[in-house]
């Protein structure tokens, strides 16, 4: 004699279940998570990032990045050239099938400096479109500091009233002058863009390094494109009467700060976030000058493809830190691809679009 169960038809001898087992009621009704996507198209790296919602900003799913050098030779030439496209599309075309494997309910795919620069920039784009299937859009800079903003936010101390951000790209240096209110979010007075990255200055001083003279010279470079900045917002003035929290987020301020650390591996966990004093800039781009090449190309924090760039982010850097002396900057491996899913969030909870 069988016995019914809600697990299946159950023989009494030997206990043992036949049929197919009901499914259980939240089985088919658990909810599944929104997922939202972005890519972050620079000068120097494609990144994407794959994420969904949570109650205090997002859990990652996925995150890819790639340096490509999309504006290699773009100074000189004033195009995106044909070996560097390849390479920006090879790397388009990874996001492609890790995209694949989510079906995300929003995406925002942005360009930045060098297709903005690019004569050819249009060009681009629409090839990516063919090749990919991707839509990118290309962006300002004064929307690329927005979105880097919203991106570092958490990571601004929430004792502090203002906050400097900038991101020292391939092609450009953006930076962001924005108060903090009570409830830590970002309201943004001014932003800067000047034609100095790590890319267009590693190409205008050729070579595997830059000379005493060299790196003065850049850094002189950035204070004079800062100036103007500094007498329109008076930042100086803030800073002598109140806190001011520096964030730099770039792939120049995760290698430093690693190469600090002396990482056996990069390890993001520890330097997002981490406080890297002007002193130990200093010690940090002496230790990089008097590294050989053929080590920096090997270190696990530089590797080959920074191995000629980290000494003009340092250049630029210190530049910034000379005009504003906080003393310490708040290194943020996230930015602009964090603050596009974070807007992509808002706009789903409000049933809004991007603007």
């Amino acid at each position: 004699m069988q016995f019914f169960s809600s697990r299946g038809n159950v023989n009494k001898k030997d206990g043992k279940h036949y049929g197919k087992r009901r499914p259980t009621a939240n089985r088919d009704k658990r909810p599944r998570s929104p997922v939202f996507a972005a890519i972050d198209l620079g000068t120097t790296n494609c990144r994407l990032l794959i994420a969904t919602p949570t109650p205090t900003g997002f859990a990652v799913k996925e995150t890819f990045s790639r340096i490509t050098r999309l504006g290699e030779g773009l100074v000189s030439d004033g195009v995106l050239s044909e070996r560097a496209v390849k390479r920006t599309i090879s790397a388009l075309k990874l996001c492609v099938r890790k995209l694949e494997k989510y079906k995300a309910v929003r995406t925002r795919f942005v360009a930045t400096e060098a297709c903005r620069r690019a004569k050819n920039g249009a060009d681009f784009v629409a090839r990516v479109k063919r090749e990919t299937g991707l839509d990118l859009e290309i962006i300002s800079f004064e929307e690329e500091c927005r979105l880097g903003v919203s991106g570092c936010v958490p990571l601004i101390n929430r004792d502090i009233r203002h906050a400097l951000v900038f991101d020292i790209g391939g092609g450009s240096t953006e930076v962001s002058w924005a108060n903090i209110d009570e409830r830590n979010r970002a309201h943004i007075e001014g932003v800067l863009s000047f034609p100095l990255g790590v890319i267009t200055v590693s190409e205008a001083f050729t070579g595997k390094g830059l000379s005493s003279a060299a790196y003065r010279a850049v850094v002189k470079k950035v204070l004079s494109y800062l100036q103007p900045f500094e007498e329109r917002y008076g930042i100086l003035n803030v800073i002598e009467q109140s806190d001011v929290q520096m964030i730099a987020m770039s792939g120049t301020a995760t290698t430093i700060g690693a190469f600090h650390l002396g990482l056996p591996v990069y390890n993001r966990a520890v330097v997002d976030g981490m406080a890297l004093s002007f002193d130990d800039l200093v010690k940090a781009k002496r230790k990089l000058e008097k590294l050989p090449y053929a080590e920096k190309e090997n270190h696990p924090c530089i590797g080959p493809q920074r191995a000629d760039l980290s000494l003009p982010g340092c250049a630029i850097l210190q530049g910034i830190c000379e005009m504003w002396p906080i003393g310490e900057i708040t290194i943020a491996d996230r930015g602009l691809r964090e603050g596009i899913v974070m807007d992509l969030i808002r706009q789903s909870n409000s049933g809004t679009e991007k603007k």
